[in-house]
């Protein structure tokens, strides 16, 4: 009478923020076949500092719980990179887990680092949409998991509902700017940036690795889930790790 279900490869798990609008298109687009994606949101006004974050926090575990609570989830992701550079990824983990104890806990920034280092990236630059409260704590945070920050530039919005508007080309315009000649490697920091639609031809241009947030997000909870895909069209991360 019952097979495995739709979604028979893996169950993935994604906490937002409640005003979060472009990670779940982007997760769409790059889901293989087979794979479950699935979303709750943990509540934060439309203000993204280091306070609203961090007292955003106490709200994930409530979300997490929320997620399949049959207990089928193999990975559960907290979705901002900001917020879990922030927060801490110690502590992303334990609240994630708190509501969604048998998956497998994980965040934005943790993606991030892993994605770096698959790449073999050492000396970045960074483009991120944030204020400068945020920036400063994003460089302690690459530096201290050994990264060399050659350079960072922010647009200085406070806005989630902003940042999700920020214009592709003008994206890819201002990246181009924050990159250095010397760094291995171009980081675009947060989720609510289009910035999927870029990464590639960005790519092409500067002739090296570009990380954006939600193309290195899926790449590590599929592969925390054992799903080793390649995906072609938005960079060398997904498509040759």
């Amino acid at each position: 009478m019952f097979d495995r279900g739709r979604h028979s490869r893996a169950k993935i798990g994604f906490v937002l923020l409640a005003t979060e609008q472009t990670i779940e298109d982007d997760m769409f687009t790059l889901r293989p076949d087979g794979v479950g994606i699935h979303f709750a949101r943990a509540w934060i006004e439309d203000s993204i500092t280091v306070d609203t974050l961090s007292r955003h926090a106490d709200d994930l575990a409530r979300a997490a719980h929320s997620l399949l609570p049959d207990g089928s989830l193999d990975v559960i992701c907290y979705g901002c990179t900001s917020g879990s550079l922030v927060i801490g990824e110690d502590r992303v983990a334990a609240e994630l887990n708190k509501g969604a104890p048998k998956a497998r806990a994980t965040s934005l920034i943790a993606a991030v680092i892993a994605a770096l280092r698959a790449i073999a990236a050492r000396r970045i630059a960074v483009a991120t949409p944030y204020l400068d409260e945020i920036n400063v704590q994003e460089v302690r945070y690459l530096e201290k998991a050994g990264f060399d920050v050659a350079n960072i530039q922010g647009l200085q919005l406070e806005r989630d509902s902003d940042m999700i508007r920020v214009r592709p080309d003008y994206l890819a315009e201002f990246a181009r700017e924050a990159d250095t000649a010397d760094s291995d490697a171009l980081f675009i920091s947060c989720g609510a940036l289009r910035s999927l639609e870029v990464v590639d031809r960005l790519e092409q241009q500067l002739g090296k690795p570009v990380i954006c947030s939600n193309q290195a997000m899926m790449w590590h909870v599929l592969r925390l889930a054992g799903i080793d895909d390649r995906i072609g069209g938005y960079g060398r991360l997904l498509r040759d790790h």
